[in-house]
């Protein structure tokens, strides 16, 4: 009978979990375009959003209705099918992603830990594959929608990813190799001794993979400026060109949902994850409940800072040309991320 208890219990707690972490991602991922908003506006000298509700609050709430009360097209001659699975892949694979990530202390309550869904030894390596299943959403809604210029978009895409994931993995060779382990969890326990000192970003010496990884992660979330597969300017929208009402919506959601994905990723294996940058100098403060808090203000604070730059970013720089993506996906990061791997394994060798 205690069996069956126990296992209602960590049902019930799971389920909140999930429930909890979905509604605080769909609202960050709301929040997160307002964000955009106001911060460019602010860039270019101009208000941004500031009509609905409070200070513009409540515009993606205006923006979410008005998606969804639109009429939803498909056209004639798609594939209909695969232009209405489409969207959905890329949106989920977006939100999956989500559920191995550690935002918080180790906090158990009748043995779960209640601040990461699902604590899996290689959580690295399932956050790579399920963001690299992603690209098959953005592909198949090009060639569905039987449309050139998305057809364009979804192939620029496809070869964008592929050449920038190999990237992007190797650069996270020298964190995995400095931790010893793909379990999100022990990579951030291997940062948490003298707070910022401890960092990968820092005191690990892997300044070169964090930009290596900043550059991929740009180009996997095809974010300025390496947004060649939506490049309004020349493919009209890309691979939503055809895209209406609630599906074009759902595209949308899955590229901001991913930028909070990646700078999660980032927090995780180069800043720290939810640890504080002070490290142990300070002593310990407040009673268990800020003790619990406090990880999440500090996590919650560096993915804030990273998505900050994802925004700063987009209002410096302009588009690359397509020659220029690729070559510098190839020619530039790929052969220095090998110089990275090369060089913390002969530092972690000679340490040894």
């Amino acid at each position: 009978m205690s069996h069956l208890t126990d296992f209602q219990t960590f049902l019930l707690l799971s389920i909140l979990k999930i429930v909890v972490v979905l509604v605080i991602t769909l609202t960050a991922v709301a929040y997160t375009v307002l964000l955009e908003r106001k911060v460019l506006g602010r860039m270019q000298n101009r208000w941004g959003p500031s009509r609905v509700g409070p200070f513009g609050l409540l515009q993606p709430l205006a923006d979410g209705i008005k998606l969804f009360l639109k009429e939803d097209l498909i056209p004639m001659a798609a594939e209909r099918p695969l232009f209405i699975i489409a969207p959905i892949i890329a949106l989920t694979c977006a939100l999956i992603s989500i559920a191995v990530v550690p935002f918080g202390a180790v906090t158990r309550i009748q043995g779960v830990d209640m601040f990461n869904i699902a604590d899996i030894n290689i959580g690295l390596l399932v956050i790579l594959g399920i963001t690299s299943i992603g690209v098959y959403g953005i592909a198949l809604s090009g060639w569905s929608s039987n449309n050139k210029f998305a057809l364009l978009g979804s192939l620029r895409a496809t070869s964008q990813v592929i050449s920038y994931e190999l990237a992007l993995g190797l650069s996270l060779v020298g964190v995995v190799l400095r931790a010893g382990s793909l379990r999100l969890r022990d990579i951030v326990a291997s940062q948490s001794g003298h707070g910022l000192l401890s960092w990968n970003l820092f005191g690990g010496f892997q300044i070169v993979a964090f930009f290596i990884y900043l550059m991929a992660a740009y180009a996997e979330t095809n974010r300025a400026p390496f947004d060649l597969p939506e490049a309004e300017s020349e493919l009209v929208a890309g691979y939503h060109t055809e895209y209406s009402s609630m599906k074009f919506a759902m595209f949308f959601m899955a590229e901001y949902a991913n930028m909070i994905t990646v700078a999660c990723v980032a927090t995780l294996l180069f800043l720290g994850g939810p640890t504080s940058p002070f490290g142990n100098l300070f002593p310990s403060v407040g009673g268990p409940f800020v003790q619990a808090v406090l990880p999440i203000f500090w996590f919650v604070v560096k993915v804030l800072a990273f998505l900050l730059l994802y925004i700063w970013i987009r209002a410096t720089l302009p588009r690359f040309r397509y020659d220029q993506l690729m070559a510098f996906g190839w020619k530039f990061l790929l052969p220095v991320a090998l110089l990275n791997i090369i060089a913390t394994s002969l530092v972690l060798a000679l340490r040894g």
